[in-house]
């Protein structure tokens, strides 16, 4: 119950070749592997125009002027000279 038998196959078979007929699922064939030679084609057509191309070297971003001219930082703790009146203190 839920297989086919060859019988089933066969009619399923001949329905079908009925339906598309010998000449039309032949040209459906043909086709498909027309798109697929032409699918084929631009994707070597396309690596060829990449390999034709001259390899250009990255570009490299020239240093503004501010980072030609800029002056090292300088990270050690100093007193304050004149430190600023707490809020307590002017009162």
């Amino acid at each position: 119950m839920g297989s086919f038998s060859l019988i089933h196959w066969i009619i399923l078979g001949i329905v079908i070749l009925l339906l598309f007929g010998g000449n039309r699922f032949s040209a459906m064939m043909k086709d498909v592997a027309q798109g697929l030679k032409s699918f084929k084609q631009g994707l070597s057509e396309e690596d060829e125009k990449k390999a034709e191309q001259p390899q250009q070297p990255p570009r490299q971003i020239p240093p503004s002027a501010s980072q030609q001219q800029q002056q090292p930082i300088d990270i050690e703790a100093r007193p304050a000279a004149d430190p600023a009146p707490r809020d307590d203190q002017q009162r």
